[in-house]
């Protein structure tokens, strides 16, 4: 159940039409009052014909014209307004259910508390079948003034308890965090002009887009206005940013002006100052070896930022930053992965934006590794192969469980949802990048001999696990992986141990493929020093089609057939 308090403004005859009126597409029926302050006497012209609009309008105005008399000025945005909206799957509520429902939300608000005879007056006004709209003048009967701070999270919390005593569905406690909602009117007019998404929304991931790009406020207005969207900053007489707004090209006012949204009204998360902190860190000094030993590509680079995500969360203010330098790191793969994954990915960073923010700060100074991996895959022209797709898609996907996880202990259960919807998404997408190289190193599979010899160091290496890997139909491909890096020199047992001990596997669906990309990228350069020695032995492990030809006769127990015209089952 969801109650969204609004700011109504000081007409209340202007919101009651509405709310008897057809509705903007004739949703509207039977309207009616289903609670009130006081029913006796209460003016209802859905139910009784002689009643009118004005009359219920000035009903409950009353104390506001007494207070406006006495003080000798008008008492402004004195209307409250709270619509309350059941889930689609909820049953059907009676006009007695929702009246108790509109009771127990004005008592938590403040309008009305319980045996207040002296509080506001409001009504339930219902004109459709899952949900009631909740209106209160907000001026006592006594002429003071109800407090309403923080009114929005006594509603949320009083939700909560009434979805568990109507058994309706639950929904999770938010945090103040949260975007704020698409109004009726922004979705309307979105409907109206042919748009999927409304004004803010679509800003928002056009920032969330840009910021990987970027590497200062200054820098992502630029990016912005480069990419068609009208940015207006606001500056101090020094000339410093002090703020900005953007507006999407084509939505304008009635009079045809640029409607313009401030950062922190299209996301909490996207004002000046939290851009700021994000963007405008120092960068470490760098190691005198690290440039010779960053990995060849930034795909690379950037699962091994993934790979010490766990170990650098060290407490709650560093963990915040990686978990918002991970959603800038979702952001930039989406925007480069090649277009048969962009609307997986681009519904994982929609949904991970959720789980970026929280109540905790953030020092972002920490997250810089990550969120330089993000910034260079940002940069690069060319998109990744299969084969670093799927791995960087497999490293994320452990990021986003160990993101899910730290979030589940912080009892934040906005964003460790959100987290879980973004790991579905993920995993769609890592899935379909991992067929094709699973299929290809399928089909080159080892000798039999050398499967048993490979299923030996499995089961010494990682033995928990080892059965799950064996049976799991991705077996046949890692055997190969495993075979082509003891030809590069590497020992596969202890790759096999690393592997495990980087990504744990009781999480994982189907262990032999977490395995096979953490093995490809630690084994993707010949062992060091082992070189000569990798080409001088004749290992047992061949992949040449000739060791297939010479396997034919020997059975198999894999899934997986050995020719390359049978796809396998995956």
């Amino acid at each position: 159940m969801i109650a969204a308090i609004k700011p109504a403004g000081a007409n209340t005859r202007g919101l009651l039409a509405y709310l008897y009126g057809p509705g903007r597409h004739d949703e509207h029926l039977d309207p009616h009052v289903a609670a009130g302050f006081a029913m006796l006497g209460m003016p209802d012209p859905g139910r009784k014909p002689d009643d009118t609009l004005t009359q219920l309008a000035r009903h409950l105005d009353e104390p506001v014209r007494l207070r406006n008399s006495e003080f000798g000025r008008k008492v402004t945005d004195h209307v409250w307004h709270c619509p309350v909206r059941a889930a689609p799957e909820d049953r059907h509520l009676s006009d007695a259910e929702w009246a108790d429902i509109a009771q127990r939300i004005v008592e938590a608000a403040g309008i009305a508390p319980p045996g207040d005879d002296l509080a506001c007056r409001w009504i339930a006004v219902r004109h459709a079948g899952d949900h009631i709209h909740i209106l209160a003048t907000t001026v006592r009967e006594d002429g003071r003034r109800p407090k309403l701070h923080d009114s929005g999270i006594r509603v949320g919390d009083a939700c909560r308890q009434i979805e568990s005593d109507y058994g309706l569905r639950q929904l999770n406690k938010g945090d103040r965090t949260a975007g704020r909602r698409p109004t009726q009117a922004e979705m309307h007019k979105a409907e109206r002009l042919g748009w999927e998404q409304t004004s803010r929304d679509w800003l928002q991931d056009r920032i969330r887009a840009a910021i990987p790009h970027v590497g200062s406020a200054e820098e992502l207005l630029a990016y912005l206005e480069a990419d068609g969207i009208a940015v207006k900053p606001r500056r101090g007489p020094s000339g410093d940013l002090l703020g900005y707004s953007a507006a999407r090209p084509g939505d304008l006012n009635k009079d045809g002006e640029q409607i313009f949204h401030s950062g922190g009204k299209i996301a909490p998360d996207l004002t000046l100052p939290k851009l700021k902190a994000r963007l405008e860190t120092t960068e470490p000094e760098e190691h005198p070896t690290a440039r010779r030993e960053r990995p060849a590509t930034p795909w690379h680079q950037a699962i091994d930022a993934l790979d010490t995500l766990h170990a650098d969360m060290v407490d709650d203010i560093h963990a915040q930053a990686h978990i918002t330098a991970l959603g800038e790191l979702i952001e930039a793969t989406a925007g480069k992965a090649p277009a048969q994954f962009h609307a997986e990915l681009r519904a994982s960073a929609r949904a991970f934006a959720r789980a970026q923010r929280s109540q905790v700060r953030a020092e972002s100074q920490a997250a810089h590794t990550l969120r330089k991996a993000a910034r260079d895959i940002a940069y690069t022209a060319t998109g990744p192969d299969h084969s670093a797709l799927a791995a960087l898609l497999a490293a994320l996907v452990w990021a986003t469980i160990v993101a899910a996880q730290w979030h589940e202990a912080k009892n934040h259960a906005q964003q460790s949802e959100a987290a879980r919807q973004t790991l579905s998404h993920l995993q769609n997408a890592a899935d379909h990048a991992l067929t094709p190289v699973v299929y290809n190193l399928a089909v080159r599979q080892p000798t039999y001999q050398a499967r048993r010899t490979l299923a030996h160091y499995v089961r010494a290496a990682v033995p928990d696990h080892a059965d799950r890997i064996l049976a799991d139909p991705g077996w046949p491909a890692l055997a190969t992986v495993l075979a082509d890096a003891e030809a590069g020199g590497h020992k596969p047992h202890q790759l096999l141990k690393e592997a495990a001990a980087r990504r744990e596997l009781a999480t994982a669906r189907q262990p032999a493929r977490v395995l096979i990309t953490r093995i490809q990228h630690a084994s993707r350069n010949p062992a060091p020093n082992l070189r000569a020695e990798a080409a001088r032995r004749t290992t047992t492990m061949r992949v040449a089609a000739t060791a297939l030809k010479a396997d034919e006769n020997q059975p198999a127990p894999s899934s997986f057939t050995t020719g390359p015209k049978h796809r396998p089952r995956l």
